[in-house]
């Protein structure tokens, strides 16, 4: 009987995916637009943080953000709120975005005239972090509520970001959270990670982040 050959499926599938990617960085970089892929589990803040990050950092830099979503649209209009260009993307069901997605996006919002473009990407710990979407970084969000342990049991996710936010500091009280323990699991995961404590209620710990962000934009301008 003949050997039964055996294809990789996957494995072409995100060499394909990982050639697109590498594409999108190359052009976005010819014309100076930083693309960060932001990516956390649902109801950590991401719309949050991202609107008072945009909104403080806007008279420096020009935002455009991509809201995805398996359907509907409120962060979209959340953000319209604050005059930020905006565009939904819907997976139909899908729990990623790819580069392929990610690069119909880029035309579709244009990109010529934004300092920093920023995906707001499906809330899901596992397989956002499979896909290179041609960012040229990405950032993960960790809320107190979470806990301590999810370096530990979603490791590509902190291995793939080079920062991690920790949000809603301001509810620490009320959790038993360990910021020591989480720390450690994550720089297990990934040593060069940058981790920013933050409350999008209250604002506290955006300075950190806001200047970690303004140095991405323009040494990716100048390099």
């Amino acid at each position: 009987m003949d050997q039964i050959r055996v294809i990789d499926v996957k494995e072409s599938v995100l060499a394909d995916n990982d050639r697109e990617a590498d594409r999108t960085r190359e052009a976005l970089k010819k014309q100076g637009t930083y693309f960060l892929n932001v990516m956390s589990s649902p109801g950590s803040g991401k719309t949050t943080t991202l609107r008072r990050l945009i909104r403080d950092l806007s008279p420096k830099f020009k935002f455009g953000v991509m809201e995805a979503d398996i359907d509907g649209d409120v962060d979209a209009r959340a953000m319209q709120e604050d005059n930020v260009k905006t565009i939904q993307l819907h997976t139909g069901g899908m729990c990623h975005l790819d580069a392929g997605m990610a690069g119909r996006g880029l035309s579709e919002i244009g990109t010529k005239d934004l300092d920093c473009v920023v995906l707001e990407n499906i809330g899901n710990l596992v397989c956002p972090a499979e896909f290179d979407t041609g960012a040229s970084g990405n950032l993960t969000i960790l809320s107190v509520p979470e806990g301590s342990d999810k370096p530990l049991k979603y490791p590509l996710m902190f291995q793939v970001c080079e920062a991690m936010v920790i949000n809603k500091i301001d509810v620490l009280p009320y959790f038993d959270f360990d910021f020591d323990k989480v720390r450690e699991y994550a720089l297990m995961r990934n040593p060069d990670l940058q981790i920013f404590p933050v409350s999008a209620k209250t604002g506290e710990g955006f300075e950190a982040l806001e200047a970690w962000l303004s140095r991405k934009i323009l040494d990716w301008k100048k390099a």
